[in-house]
């Protein structure tokens, strides 16, 4: 299951429940969680890899979660299952980690359980499961409306390569789009739409004009919030980034790169700097969650 970067994310105003409307344009990079699955007793979540004891382990996990419907959707008898998940994302770091587990789960689950659901009752599930969970599913390039959800999918003409920089510490979603719409509180805030700069930019492979497109609505709140990104955010672009943006809900902050080449140059500047706790290099677009027989 990858990752993802937004290289748009158009927040409109509250909505009555509490969620917001928004243009959101997903890409997947290749940063794979690898979810395992094999039957037990029980329901168990077990994790290893870079800062596991951050995940948590009982049915708050979305994977945990995924499993259970599933189940429940099915009226399997037997659900008891271990679900192991080896991290590869990072944790808490606004690029779906999370809902890549989700989607692995459910996707892993549907074949160990044999319960023979169709793609479109996974997205469903997945749609149940969170806002980002149905392209963690999907991967490549898609535009989601909705809170994120529904899905339309995109063309990319070429190979975008990217430089993450991690944080320390998490952000808290929920608290992020507190303060954008603290921040918005007097604005008009106008209908999200997706960027047709943009799109075209993804279709052709043109990452000069994404950089110049690419905008994240929830960037000044998580500044807010995390002051230290805006020095992250300086370094990545001072080391020749063509462009520079918080990665969803942050704190993880995105690099885009002039080629493979170039991607080492700023991720070395970038643990260089003193301003992020790593920094790692990825390519888009990578596909979605898939099975693998063992």
């Amino acid at each position: 299951m990858p990752a993802k970067v937004n290289v748009q994310l158009a927040v409109g105003a509250p909505r009555a429940d509490g969620f917001h409307d928004l243009a959101n344009v997903f890409l997947a990079v290749d940063l794979y969680d690898e979810v395992t699955v094999t039957p037990a007793d029980a329901l168990r979540v077990t994790v290893s890899g870079p800062d596991a004891h951050l995940v948590p382990l009982d049915r708050t996990n979305l994977a945990a979660r995924a499993a259970e419907l599933l189940a429940a959707r099915h009226g399997v008898a037997d659900s008891g299952v271990h679900i192991h998940i080896a991290k590869d994302i990072p944790v808490a770091g606004g690029m779906a980690g999370g809902s890549a587990d989700g989607a692995g789960a459910l996707l892993a689950c549907d074949a160990l359980w044999g319960t023979g659901a169709t793609r479109a009752e996974l997205l469903d599930i997945c749609a149940e499961l969170g806002s980002d969970v149905p392209f963690s599913l999907v991967g490549g390039a898609a535009l989601g409306r909705g809170r994120g959800e529904l899905l339309t999918p995109l063309d990319v003409g070429g190979t975008f390569h990217w430089v993450f920089a991690l944080a320390d510490g998490g952000l808290s979603t929920p608290a992020v789009y507190r303060e954008c719409d603290r921040l918005r509180a007097d604005a008009d805030v106008p209908e999200p739409e997706p960027s047709p700069v943009l799109l075209e930019a993804l279709r052709i492979g043109d990452a000069d004009a994404l950089a110049a497109a690419m905008a994240n609505d929830l960037q000044p709140a998580a500044v807010s919030l995390r002051p230290a990104l805006a020095d992250t955010l300086r370094a990545g672009t001072d080391a020749g980034a063509f462009a520079a943006l918080v990665s969803g809900s942050g704190p993880t902050t995105a690099f885009l790169a002039a080629d493979a080449d170039a991607a080492e140059h700023i991720a070395a500047a970038l643990r260089a700097s003193g301003t992020c706790r790593t920094a790692r290099v990825a390519a888009s677009p990578a596909p979605g969650a898939t099975v693998v027989a063992r």
